[in-house]
Order: C-alpha cells, then structure tokens, then sequence
C-alpha cells in the first residue's frame, strides 16, 4: 500500500482560477490541498514536482462499453481500464450490452467479480433495462448501482424495452429511490424507414455507401426518441439522463444549471464536439458510431451548450471493435469506436482544464451519487491526473493500449500529454459507491 505522496508546483485545474498549489495524499485519501507554495515541515514517502501541470480530478466516464463478459476478443475489463488510466481516467462506469446483457443481478455482480480481480481503475456497472426488471432491479444493493440503462426505440444487445406496464413501474421505482435512468435515444421507426428508404435508391443493403449513416440515424429519430423519453421521465418524476446527445435539436429539451438541481440532464462525447469530425470529408470507418454524428454546426452548439451548462457531462462512449467489424458499408460495418485513451488530450484542445474538470468529474460524480470522487479536496479518494501542455505530436495506432489496435484519433495532432494517473493514491481500484442523499452544493459544482 502507498504510504504517502505529495505532489506541488502543479495548477489545480478543478478551480476556476486554477492556482498554482500542492496536494498531499495519505494511504488512498488526499489529507490535505493548498495554494502557493508547500508550508514548512510538509514531507511524504514520494514527492512528485509538477513542473507547472495542471492537476486534474482523476476523471469519471460514466459511459464505457469494456465487452466483458462474452465479447472478449474485442476488449477486457483489466486491458481497457488500463487504456483509461493512459488517457486519465480513473473512475468508469460500463454498459450492459455484453453477452450475456446485464439485465440480472447475477449478471451484475458478475461483472463487480470480474473487476475486483481485473480492473487497474475505479468500476461501476448499469443494469439494463429489459423485460424482467422489476425483478431483477430490487435484487441489487442500491449503493453498488448507478443508474439504470435504457434502450428507448432501436434495441442494442438484445435489450428491447420492457413491456408498458413493466417500464412504468420501473420509472416509478428509480424516482422513488432517485436512481437515474440512462437513455439512449433514437427512434426505431424513423431509422427503419430511412433504411428503407436507402436500401431502395441503392438496390441492396449492401450497397448503401458509409456516408449514408448520418441520414440513416437521423436528427430527427434522435429528437423524436428523446422527446418521448423526457415526456416519461416527467410523468413519473424520474431522474432522466439522455447519454451522447449528437444533435443541436435535442438542446430545447434541456434547462441550464447545477446538474445536482435538474431533473433532466444530459451527456455529450468527444466525437460531437470534435470540429474535426464532425465535417463529412473528414469521416472514416473509424468515426462510424450510434447516434451517428452530424454537422460542424451541431458541434458547435453542443460546445456552448457545455460551456452554458445546458450540457452536464461528457462520456467518451468508448466501445472497441476489431478492424473487421468495421469493414461494409452503412448497414454492415459495426457502430463503436475506442475513444478513452485520447479522449482527455482531444478535449483540452477545446475547452480549459477546468471545464474537462467540471463535465468529466464534478458533475458525473454530483450525478449518480459517486461517493468521496471528483473533486480535488480533502477527505476525497485521491484520484488524480497530472496533465503537461507539451510540443504538437502525432497520434497512431501504434500508440493504442487496446487490444483492437485502432483509434479513430490515428494522425491527429495534439498539445498536451498525460503524465501520470493516481488511482485511490497508488492503492489499486475499487468499485464505486453511491448515495441518493444529493448533497453536493450549487458552489461545489460552480466554482
């Protein structure tokens, strides 16, 4: 176990004036964070000079898909939570589409098993909502559960909605307990007649070009499905989280604030807000993900709707394929990408430190209750990354950590590096915990 560490001369990148101070972590906890310079008679088993860094929250992605169990010739647990680490992650929370889908308790704590022996980062894991929840639901510790995932209109890994009735009772039950319900949405209808609509001016499904994806999963399904689901969510008073919004349409349904004050929030990924990615030509195989992206402009606007907090979050979606998966056109080539390692160093070249801050740990962990994580205070785990501007260098698959051997940032440029990233101060992973107490302060989350 690591006994202490202290780490100075870094900009403590969680404050908006980002101060130039120090962090002293003992045993997994940060016993103490000041401003200036170190006071007299401070000392620790390790000390590690910033050089100027910015420090970071270790960050939380709330929206990974690791293929384990079951798909594990795409990723494991233990090697893409050490892909998180590279890119600063310390905390994720994973998806139920494995094989089999998390829709059990059995299922789920499955999964905690598979971490606790695996993980090299912080773990937590959603229920999926299909037919059967309401008996499975009750089975789960309400602190080990985060949210629970929904897939409202196009089904992914064999979880269609549950029955009216079901769905119902279950909305009524995670409001009763404040447990989020986590929304992906798209239209099922609208998407099958676009798809109709392509396979007859191209002749084959087969034929319909790649390019064609963005026109397939349309704007419209996206704004149609999550209108549908903010509409339920009110009914039964529910804590509704719409994940990878792509659209600028989908921002009316959404007010600006404290994300521990809403109701209704939302998340963005890097890809949406990426200027690069989101221009057509610009689109590969590589960029080939579920909602599809869409327009610069779109892009934009989801940048402010981050920088006004209409936009709560930001999850990377990571969810690696092998190169062959990947082969076809529109309807054939596999929708997923492995985003988590490059992630942070893309959005620094968009937004400050402390935004990235806000969206990738205060806020998710105000969200879903994450216990003592995300902030860079005392009484905190001390989770952390050290991040350092750096010279401009080139991205390549050599780089990639994950076991697909890809990445759609292949070529790209960046301008800051990852230095290092303490996971409960050196102590090894742990499965987060969670509270419906809403305790975090409007001042906490602004500041």
């Amino acid at each position: 176990m690591a006994e202490s560490v202290l780490i100075h001369n870094v900009l403590l990148a969680d404050r908006p004036s980002m101060p130039r101070g120090w962090v002293l972590v003992e045993g997994d906890t940060i016993s103490a964070v000041g401003e200036g310079d170190v006071p007299a008679g401070t000392g620790a088993a390790e000390v590690v000079d910033g050089r100027g860094a910015f420090l970071m929250p270790g960050l939380i992605d709330t929206h990974v898909h690791f293929r384990e169990p079951g798909l594990t010739h795409k990723a494991t647990i233990g090697g893409e939570s050490e892909a998180a680490l590279a890119g600063g992650v310390a905390s994720y929370i994973d998806m139920p589409n494995t094989v089999p889908p998390t829709t059990t308790a059995l299922a789920f704590y499955d999964k905690l098993m598979i971490a606790s022996e695996t993980s090299q980062a912080n773990y937590g894991f959603m229920l999926g909502a299909a037919a059967g929840v309401m008996e499975e639901l009750p089975k789960i510790e309400p602190e080990l559960l985060p949210a629970v995932k929904l897939f409202m209109g196009a089904t992914t890994g064999g979880m269609a909605m549950p029955p009216r009735d079901e769905l119902h009772a279950m909305m009524k039950y995670c409001a009763e307990r404040r447990i989020p319900v986590v929304v992906h949405a798209e239209d099922n209808d609208i998407i099958a007649a676009n798809v109709a609509d392509a396979v007859k001016r191209y002749g084959s499904a087969d034929a319909v070009p790649l390019a064609e994806h963005s026109a397939l999963r349309s704007r419209e399904a996206c704004i149609a499905c999550a209108r549908r689901a903010v509409e339920l969510a009110r009914r039964f008073g529910t804590r509704l989280h719409i994940a990878h919004l792509s659209t600028a349409d989908e921002l009316s349904l959404f007010a600006p604030g404290a994300v521990g004050s809403k109701q209704i929030t939302a998340e963005t990924t890097p890809l949406y807000v990426d200027g690069y990615i989101s221009r057509a030509e610009n689109r590969t195989w590589r960029h080939k993900v579920n909602p599809a992206v869409k327009t610069y402009d779109d892009a934009l606007a989801l940048r402010r709707a981050l920088e006004e907090d209409l936009v709560d979050t930001i999850g990377t979606d990571h969810a690696p394929h092998l190169p062959a998966d990947k082969e076809g056109g529109a309807l054939k080539a596999a929708s997923g990408a492995p985003w988590i390692q490059f992630a942070l160093i893309a959005l620094l070249d968009i937004f400050s430190p402390c935004l990235v801050a806000r969206k990738m740990s205060v806020a998710p962990a105000a969200l879903f209750g994450i216990e003592r994580r995300g902030r860079i205070e005392a009484g905190y785990y001390a989770d952390l990354v050290l991040v350092e501007p750096s010279e401009p260098y080139t991205v390549s698959d050599s780089d990639v950590i994950s076991a697909c051997g890809w990445t759609p940032y292949a070529g790209r440029t960046f301008r800051h590096r990852v230095v290092r990233t303490w996971v409960n101060g050196g102590n090894g992973a742990m499965a987060m915990r969670y509270s419906r107490s809403n305790t975090v302060s409007t001042a906490m989350l602004t500041r």
